[in-house]
């Protein structure tokens, strides 16, 4: 008896020792990906402060090359005039457009560029509204929804 109470205590340190391991090396591993996440980080706001400091260097530029021939004023405002303009070309080809107008984009399944999706029926515009009356209906007691919220006048 006293010899499996004793393989029962070496079963329970061989357990903790392997848990503690365990988490030692989970540890480890996830400061070497912090750390090289971290860098990356830096260097990418690195890069971005540099180039808007290039990208005013640029406006500069033609900001002076507009002076030539322009009034001060005239050339900074042109010069500002082209620079929301850029940015406002730059904002609409970052968001989604629709395919037609009115009409909702159509989803690409996951795998559609990699030909190894399946195919999905098409969606229907709106959801069918079963039991729901029309604008201006009263409703029919055989069509009330019970999920939707009563409210008392």
């Amino acid at each position: 008896m006293e010899r499996i109470d004793h393989l029962e205590h070496l079963d329970k340190h061989l357990v903790d020792e392997l848990a503690q391991v365990a988490r030692e090396t989970i540890r480890e591993e996830l400061r070497e990906q912090t750390r090289k996440q971290r860098r990356r980080a830096t260097l990418y706001a690195a890069s971005g402060a540099l180039a808007l400091y290039a990208g005013a260097a640029v406006a500069l530029a033609v900001g002076l090359a507009l002076d030539i021939g322009l009034p001060d004023w005239a050339a900074a405002l042109i010069t500002a005039a082209l620079l929301g303009v850029l940015a406002y070309v730059l904002r609409s080809a970052a968001r989604p457009h629709p395919a037609h107008h009115g009409t909702a984009p159509v989803a690409q399944p996951a795998g559609a560029a990699t030909g190894t999706a399946t195919s999905y029926p098409p969606m229907p515009p709106t959801a069918p509204s079963v039991g729901v009356p029309e604008p201006g209906e009263a409703p029919r007691p055989g069509r009330i929804d019970p999920e939707t919220p009563h409210h008392r006048a």
